[in-house]
């Protein structure tokens, strides 16, 4: 090469240089812990479609709280798995019911140590496994849903979760939660919307953790894959109805409408590395045929650098780990 020619390769000799230069940092506060409580659960269960992951009884997922606490995790973000479901969901507003019970005992263990957010969604609730209530023909009744969502707004806030986390995809879901919230004094509570959440094959393996009953698809209330100015327009609408964060969902098949909801967000932008994507790196390691912990990281790195600030994973407390041994 003639003197003076450019030389990138000069900032990747070494790893201290290109630690030194790296435009993307992963960080444990960066991460949140998505957490499965099953009710009635003697024992932690392991889920096969999701390796590494369980259903906790009620003493495991505190105990596993407070591992992913101390090891840095930003947030915790709570599912409830119920023994009995009905047509409304009615477990999910009741205050004896395994989710507002499990916030409860998260929040008096850990207090603030750690941000404890609630999944606000029926189809855990429900005997059909929509995430919203039925009308007479079967569809979901949006506006009737806004009225569950608002009361299961106040019982979670009221168990203790510092942010809820609306994933239904119900329009003016947001606008329905804040005005329930701050009615009942919760001025404090956030919410991370789902603002768009797709229609994806993804979601196969949460199934599993959440025993669903769902009857049918979510296509009439989750996005289209095919369309990307629709998600701009449904995170407009959340951030003008108040909300603290909005997340997209899947990652990694959606990093391009990650960058745009980033590029136009004035709060905090979240990604959530689903269930599918978990199973697809486990299943490639497991046969041998990629590199399981430098493909986590690769993947992570990949989600905050497309946009997001915080992101949602299976391998939170793993990789909170490493990050702070390296």
């Amino acid at each position: 090469m003639p003197a003076g020619s450019a030389r990138p390769r000069r900032l990747r000799t070494t790893a201290a240089l290109r630690r030194l230069v790296a435009e993307t940092r992963l960080h444990p506060a960066d991460l949140i812990l998505p957490m499965f409580v099953k009710e009635g659960a003697e024992e932690p269960a392991a889920l096969q479609s999701m390796p590494g992951v369980r259903q906790h009884t009620l003493d495991s997922l505190v105990k596993a709280a407070r591992k992913a606490a101390d090891a840095g995790v930003g947030g915790l973000m709570i599912f409830g798995v119920p023994q009995q479901r009905d047509e409304t969901g009615s477990g999910a507003t009741d205050p004896d019911g395994i989710l507002n019970v499990a916030l409860r005992r998260l929040r008096d263990k850990l207090g603030d140590d750690t941000v404890l957010m609630s999944d606000l969604c029926l189809d855990e609730f429900t005997l059909h496994g929509h995430c919203g209530v039925l009308d007479d023909q079967g569809r979901v009744d949006n506006d009737a849903t806004l009225e569950r969502y608002a009361e299961m707004a106040v019982a979670q806030a009221e168990a203790g979760a510092h942010v809820v986390g609306p994933s239904g995809m119900m329009d003016g879901q947001v606008a329905v939660i804040r005005r329930a919230l701050d009615e009942t004094g919760h001025l404090d509570t956030g919410i991370l919307a789902y603002a768009v959440k797709y229609a994806s094959a993804a979601y196969g393996p949460f199934r599993e953790a959440v025993e669903s009953t769902l009857q049918g698809d979510r296509r009439t209330y989750q996005q289209d894959y095919a369309n990307r100015t629709e998600a701009l327009r449904e995170v407009r609408l959340d951030l003008a109805e108040g909300a603290d964060l909005v997340m997209v969902k899947p990652a990694l098949p959606y990093l391009d409408i990650l960058r745009d909801v980033a590029q136009i967000s004035d709060v905090p932008v979240a990604a959530y590395q689903v269930s599918g994507e978990l199973a697809m790196v486990e299943a490639a390691a497991a046969n041998g045929w990629i590199d399981r912990d430098a493909m986590i990281l690769e993947t992570l790195t990949g989600i905050k650098r497309a946009g997001a600030q915080v992101v949602l994973t299976y391998w939170a407390t793993e990789v909170a780990r490493r990050l702070q041994s390296s």
